[in-house]
Parts: C-alpha cells; structure tokens; sequence
C-alpha cells in the first residue's frame, strides 16, 4: 500500500499526485488543521484518513444561487466541497463541511458528493444545511432544465452501495438525498433548522434498499417539538428504514411526509421497527409502515451489502 501525506492546502496536490488506478490500495494521510479546498478525488481503492473529525477539517463554501460569468446559477450539484467520483474509496476520521450560509440566501450546498459504489465513510462529520450528503445517482430525469447541471449531469447513472458509521451528519433540508443504497450505522442524525426534513431519497424503481438507518440517533439543536421529518420522497420509489433508533422531540408525530405526492403513497417505502425516544410517537402517516420482529431481524448489513442492488 502507498501512502502519501498532506498539510492543510495540500490536498487538491495530494490527490493530482495519486498513481494510476489500478487496483493498488493508496491511502493520502492529512495532518490537522484546516484544508478550505474544492476536491475531486476520481481514483478508486483510495483512502482518505484524518487525524480526528474535529483536527482535520475539510472546508469550501459554494451555494446553488450564486450567479457564474456565464450568467447561470452555480446548481445545487456544482456545490460540493468533495466530489468522490469512483468505487472503493473510503473516508475515516475527518470533517467535510459546506460552511456556505444562510440557507436562505444561497441555496442548496453539498458538503459531500459520491458517486461510486463499495463507499465507505466512519468516524467523520458532514456538516452543511440543505443538501448536506448526496448519495449519487441521479435520478434519470430531471423536473426542472438544467437542474442536474454538473459534472454527472449526464453520465450512466450506476447503482452504489454505501456504508456510513459513527458519523455526524448535519443539515436541515433535505441534508441526506439521493438514489445510492446506503447504511447509516449508529450514526448521529443533527437536524439544525426548522422545518426540516432529514432525507429525500429518489431510489430508482426496483431496486430492493434505499437508506437502511441502524441504531442510530435523531437529535437537534434545540428545536421545537415537532419541527422535522424523517424524510420525503424526491421520487416516487423512495425506500427509507429505521432500526432501532432514537428520535428526539423534534421528529413530527407523522414521521414522514410525502411531498404532497400522493401517487407515491402506493410506491414509496418508508418503515421503523424498534423507534424509541420522544419522536417515537404512535400517530404515524398512514403510507409509514411498522415493521414485525421477523421482517425487521431479516433486514442485517451483510443482506443489504448481497442484496441491496437487486
């Protein structure tokens, strides 16, 4: 395995002198501090290890309503602070941020942007607002013109599986979205701003996992009583499950919300089992559904990881 090391500010120079990809494991080691850089890192079995998510803080601050030279706005998928654009690349013990703000003012900005399956993510924080973690692909067409502009906005949109534990993923909008299988494993789930609404899942139609949430905690700054939903459904075949998680006072009794989609009340999959903690209420959507012992005990990391692609 080779390893490489970087200072703060070295990363983007880190990454340029990356080896072929060829299959060789390459892991780039970052000092603590502070790297405000705007990555691209696209070669596969790389590793990107920090020296703790609160030392190694990984920076940028571009938002969606930005006007460009050319007269368009930037678009939420040009926001990224990293883009991760292969297979078998993993993240461990670092900070990605978007510290683009307010919300209000610049619109959707990704800290964090993955397309490429076997990604695995442990013991980091993403920190934003809305759109926080997208979890590519793209969904296959667009609602409004131009609203996947970017660098995937026309590549093959590939089914991913992802792996994300003891994380801190922060936002308020939206913050986790997209079409990857991915498995949130005792995660913190930090909702900032109300209203919210934590995941927005397009799963692509068949596929048989979206976002698989386990032992994983719902908590706040401080919001009101019922402020936040668990998710909607960015597309109709949404699939979202929580297993055994605690969910603070700030989860709305409904759990979910269905975007004012009603269609999709017979196609989306949204599911707990085990939910516990002051958001755990009983009044759920009638579209929620609530798991058994058996179905719940069936849905293990190692079947999603086998099965979650069909």
């Amino acid at each position: 395995m080779k390893i490489i090391s970087a200072a703060p500010g070295q990363l983007a120079q880190a990454i340029a002198s990356l080896p072929p990809d060829d299959g060789t494991p390459v892991t780039i080691r970052l000092a603590a501090g502070e790297y405000r850089e705007k990555c691209t890192l696209s070669r596969s079995h790389t590793t990107l290890v920090g020296e703790g998510a609160q030392h190694t803080r990984l920076v940028w601050g571009d938002g969606a309503y930005t006007l460009l030279p050319d007269g368009m706005k930037r678009g939420t998928f040009r926001t990224a602070t990293l883009l991760v654009d292969a297979p078998h690349v993993t993240l461990q013990s670092l900070t990605v941020e978007n510290d683009a703000a307010p919300r209000e003012k610049v619109g959707q900005a990704l800290a964090l942007y993955v397309d490429g399956d076997d990604f695995t993510c442990e013991d980091c924080r993403l920190i934003g607002h809305q759109d926080t973690l997208f979890t590519a692909p793209l969904p296959p067409k667009e609602i409004e013109p131009n609203g996947f502009i970017g660098p995937k906005q026309f590549a093959p949109r590939i089914p991913q599986r992802h792996t994300y534990r003891r994380c801190l993923i922060e936002g308020n909008v939206d913050f986790i979205f997209g079409g990857a299988a991915a498995w949130f494993e005792q995660c913190e789930i930090r909702s900032v701003e109300e209203p919210g609404y934590v995941t927005a899942a397009s799963t692509p139609e068949g596929q048989p996992y979206g976002y698989v949430f386990h032992r994983c905690r719902f908590t706040s700054n401080g919001l009101p009583q019922g402020c936040t939903y668990l998710g909607r459904p960015w597309r109709n075949y949404a699939k979202t499950i929580l297993l055994h998680c605690e969910l603070g006072s700030h989860i709305h009794p409904n759990g979910f919300h269905d975007w004012d989609k009603t269609a999709a009340h017979t196609t989306l999959f949204f599911a707990e089992y085990g939910s516990f903690g002051p958001g755990a209420g009983t009044d759920r959507a009638p579209y929620v559904r609530q798991l058994t012992q058996e179905q719940a005990a069936a849905i293990t990391y190692e079947h999603f990881w086998q099965n979650a692609l069909g």
